[in-house]
């Protein structure tokens, strides 16, 4: 499957930040829109991604403090794209290898969608489903 049809099946819907929130009122957006990063953008650009697991190291390493730190102090700023024509086993490897859960999709360098771990996981899962049927009904046929 490739990252388009994922996207036409889950929506292209894709949450983002300036790079000059702070840290606590992102975690606010995170919170209230039930995701598990934001995309960050300047002007019409991806600079990073905040995730909880940047959070949780903000808030391990600075306290409380960091909270009302900028955004950009705690993103990973070196971003890691997807591309609408990419399959899911290339993403599987590119998430895997660099231990990451999300993946901003870009067409001609906009911002189109966001493909999330579990996103991955889902079409996998369905893709064995229906490999299982065919081979089932392949056998009672048989």
């Amino acid at each position: 499957m490739l990252v388009a049809e994922i996207l036409k099946d889950k929506g292209s819907a894709v949450f983002t930040i300036p790079p000059g929130l702070s840290l606590g009122e992102a975690c606010v957006e995170l919170e209230r829109l039930r995701v598990g990063a934001l995309m960050v953008c300047q002007d019409d650009r991806v600079v990073g991604v905040l995730s909880e697991r940047d959070v949780v190291r903000a808030v391990a390493r600075h306290g409380e403090g960091g909270l009302a730190r900028p955004v950009s102090d705690f993103m990973t700023g070196q971003v890691v794209f997807a591309g609408p024509a990419e399959t899911v086993a290339v993403l599987m490897e590119r998430m895997t290898d660099r231990r990451i859960r999300h993946l901003p999709v870009l067409t001609e360098g906009r911002l189109v969608g966001v493909i999330s771990i579990g996103d991955v996981v889902k079409c996998q899962i369905a893709e064995a489903s229906r490999e299982a049927e065919s081979l089932r009904t392949y056998i009672a046929a048989g």
